[in-house]
């Protein structure tokens, strides 16, 4: 049994990570290359939330706070400009996804820091106890695919931005005011990465580079997702499950390994993508 929590909780976590890439590749149709900048960013939140002795919990609050905020600006000043360009986009994100790790190392140092847990403790499942806030993260994980189909398929918000993925030029022929959902996209992608680095981190640690293994994992997902939700999911049990059990059978190296390769089979078999639309 400690192996299906460990597959359902990877995926869960993969999914969590990757939503907010696939979001923004989804609508402006460029890889967010500082996605890895933006879990660092989130993954210090908390940090600071419980050094100052507060609930960890606000810590994810203050990370999705801050990367609606800094998606915006950079939104604004790096990639609209860029938007007819989309490789210089690609190439200023991951210019600034070094620019925030550096950043952060000036103001936090290169030590690895750790967070306390926001749950701490184990649960009995099925005579098999299990992190209790690694379960946590599979129902966050639902809660957040919920939230985001709820608002992609129930609001106007969601039916313009659905327009603009599908055909831009004939969206905004419509009116829509396609430079706003581009905004919008990113800071709400954005402000998930953050989040997602501030959920992660009381499972690892804290360092100006944590992002960087969790981008590489989340760009493979992204790429071969296309721009479904669904899709997503589906690609973060099916390879959260090869990862867990190349790891736990085979060897923990190769498992680090397993999205990467697979990911890369997976487009050349079908290079646009497994979504269906």
């Amino acid at each position: 049994m400690s192996i299906l929590f460990d597959i359902m909780s990877t995926a869960g976590i993969l999914f969590i990570v990757s939503c907010g890439l696939l979001l923004i590749f989804g609508v402006m149709k460029i890889i967010n290359f500082a996605h890895g900048g933006f879990l660092t960013l989130g993954g210090y939140a908390p940090l600071l939330i419980t050094q100052m002795g507060w609930n960890p919990w606000l810590g994810a609050l203050l990370a999705f706070a801050m990367g609606l905020v800094f998606g915006a600006v950079v939104e604004r000043l790096v990639v609209k400009p860029l938007h007819a360009r989309p490789l210089d986009a690609i190439l200023a994100t991951w210019g600034l996804g070094i620019i925030i790790g550096q950043v952060i190392t000036l103001i936090f140092g290169r030590g690895v820091q750790f967070v306390q847990s926001p749950l701490e403790g184990t649960v009995n499942l099925f005579g098999t106890d299990y992190s209790f806030y690694r379960l946590a993260l599979v129902a966050l994980a639902c809660l957040m695919a919920a939230g985001i189909g709820a608002v992609l398929n129930g609001t106007r918000l969601g039916l313009i931005t659905r327009a603009v993925t599908m055909n831009e030029s004939l969206a905004r022929a419509l009116g829509v005011n396609s430079a706003w959902v581009r905004l919008s996209s990113f800071a709400i992608g954005a402000g998930l990465a953050c989040l997602a680095g501030a959920l992660i981190t009381p499972l690892s640690s804290v360092d100006p580079n944590m992002g960087v293994p969790w981008l590489t994992n989340a760009f493979m997902l992204a790429m071969i997702s296309g721009t479904s939700l669904a899709s997503l999911a589906l690609s973060s049990v099916v390879l959260g499950a090869a990862q867990v059990l190349i790891s736990v059978h085979v060897s923990p190296i190769l498992g680090s390994l397993t999205i990467v390769v697979l990911g890369a089979v997976a487009l050349r078999i079908r290079p646009e993508g497994f979504a269906r639309g």
